[in-house]
């Protein structure tokens, strides 16, 4: 095809495995999104590939229904729909067949394009078969940016592989590797809320915050992914990445501005200030745990051992929860609590500060135990921002009886916004400026993967077993244990 016959587009956006659930479910319902908000340019390409052999028009009906299902709240804009659908086209593809590439470099050469956006929805083991063969075709030039989901990898070992072979092709500033925690509204206001505001940054330390909860609870069980959860449990799913990353936003120190390597600098600094949890002390600093038969929302629901295509023998954790510390100045003594698990009474994402009480109680000696402030950042499922503050309770009779109550912001509510915007939308916006703050370098991965690696080791070592939950409940009673003996108690059990 000449020159003068190409179609020009400022970018192209190629998604492998353009089919698959990632896909169906998140991508392109975050793409329609952007394009409802204006935000997609009209010279946008985005190609699909896949191994199922369809036309062009066929993929576009299938997104098209894929959008009726998944966009969620409001039914999508016809307008807005259609406008996305002449976007997309298609490139029927077996990823792992060298031959099949040419396909591709034929799709590109019709296109004069300023940015190459190359987005893996496929599983890692395939990542260093496409980029070889991309680059084999001559796509990999330097305005060329690949997208990588999680897992990186089960272990150090294995994800060092993986960025090793990333490596060959991309240099780190062409590479996004994608948690999708980060791209949450409430996330990304923790930067917001730390360092904007010096009512809270000048408190942010070992002399004023008592201690810290970070909890991810799911109330779903494995979702037919057994083959996959099996392999990895809870630690590996929900521990390397979401919490550790959590971890990092709220304990890291400022970064010099907020560019992307200033942020992910700060945030490699309290991974490798995070204490390792002796194996002598494990037993004492962690509890793995599995759903066993239960009741959720009012239903039983079978145990992990019982769901479809179960192995009975099967040592997987579905609970994890352990104490944490940071070995900076900051930090010094203050304990974080962690806690996630599949089949809990709810889903909820929230991160807890405790701050220390005032160093002299005057008030009610039976109200003690309340008398400190709580600052509540929810990420799911309402996102905000809650401070819980003490105030006199109202009445002639109450004398000076103290009442909790909250400073609330929640962000639907406070910004008059009919939705929050989904995880992806925001991610795949920043893909398509080159902004990487919200994406996870390198040296995170595998520091994050080094530190849950030494978990994995005692744990084996001593043959800790997951301790039974009944499913509905906040997990094991030892996670509980766990935190009362330092004399305090997980949020919902004050």
């Amino acid at each position: 095809m000449d020159t003068g016959s190409k179609r020009e587009a400022n970018s192209v956006f190629v998604m492998f495995g353009a089919l698959g659930d990632l896909a169906r479910r998140k991508l392109f319902p975050a793409l329609y999104q952007l394009q409802h908000a204006g935000l997609l340019e009209d010279n946008c390409l985005i190609l699909g590939v896949s191994l199922e052999d369809m036309d062009e028009e066929k993929f576009r009906e299938e997104i098209r229904s894929r959008l009726d299902t998944f966009v969620k709240g409001e039914a999508p804009n016809p307008d807005s729909v259609e406008k996305l659908l002449a976007k997309l086209s298609y490139v029927a593809i077996d990823l792992a067949q060298a031959e099949d590439y040419a396909k591709l470099a034929t799709a590109l050469q019709g296109i004069q394009y300023q940015d190459l956006i190359l987005y893996y929805a496929t599983p890692p083991a395939l990542y260093a078969v496409i980029s070889e063969h991309l680059s084999n075709i001559g796509v990999v030039k330097d305005n060329t940016r690949v997208v990588v989901e999680k897992p990186i990898g089960h272990d150090y070992a294995s994800s060092t592989q993986i960025n090793n072979h990333l490596a060959q092709f991309f240099r780190e500033s062409q590479i996004y590797r994608i948690d999708h925690y980060l791209g949450k509204e409430t996330v990304q206001n923790l930067i917001a809320l730390r360092f904007a505001n010096s009512l809270f940054e000048s408190q942010w330390d070992h002399n004023h915050i008592s201690h810290v909860e970070i909890n991810v609870a799911e109330s779903v069980g494995i979702e037919g992914r057994w083959g996959y959860f099996d392999k990895a449990g809870q630690l590996r799913d929900m521990v390397q990445n979401h919490l550790l990353q959590l971890l990092c936003l709220i304990a890291m120190d400022p970064p010099s501005d907020l560019s992307a390597d200033s942020i992910r600098d700060e945030k490699v600094k309290v991974l490798k200030a995070l204490k390792p949890i002796p194996h002598e002390h494990m037993d004492l600093l962690l509890v793995r745990g599995r759903y066993a038969r239960g009741i959720i929302e009012g239903k039983v629901v079978p145990g992990y051992l019982e769901e479809e295509g179960a192995n009975e023998l099967s040592q997987t954790e579905t609970f994890v929860a352990f104490k944490a510390e940071i070995a900076n100045w900051r930090w010094a003594g203050v304990p974080f609590y962690l806690r996630t698990g599949k089949r809990l009474p709810e889903k909820l994402s929230q991160i807890i500060v405790h701050f220390k009480p005032a160093a002299h109680y005057i008030f009610d000696p039976d109200q003690k135990r309340i008398a400190h402030n709580k600052l509540m950042i929810r990420l799911q499922p309402d996102e905000g921002i809650s401070l819980q503050v003490l105030t006199k309770d109202q009445g002639l009779d109450k004398g000076m009886r103290l009442r909790q109550g909250p400073l609330q912001l929640n962000f639907s509510q406070a910004f008059q916004a009919g939705r929050i915007p989904d995880a992806y939308e925001r991610l795949l916006w920043e893909v398509l400026k080159g902004n990487q703050y919200l994406f996870v370098r390198r040296d995170e991965v595998e520091c994050a993967w080094k530190w849950c690696d030494q978990l994995i080791a005692g744990w084996e070592k001593l043959g800790i077993q997951p301790k039974k939950y009944p499913a509905g409940s906040w997990g094991p009673a030892s996670a509980i244990t766990l935190i009362a003996r330092d004399g305090l108690s997980w949020h919902e059990d004050l």
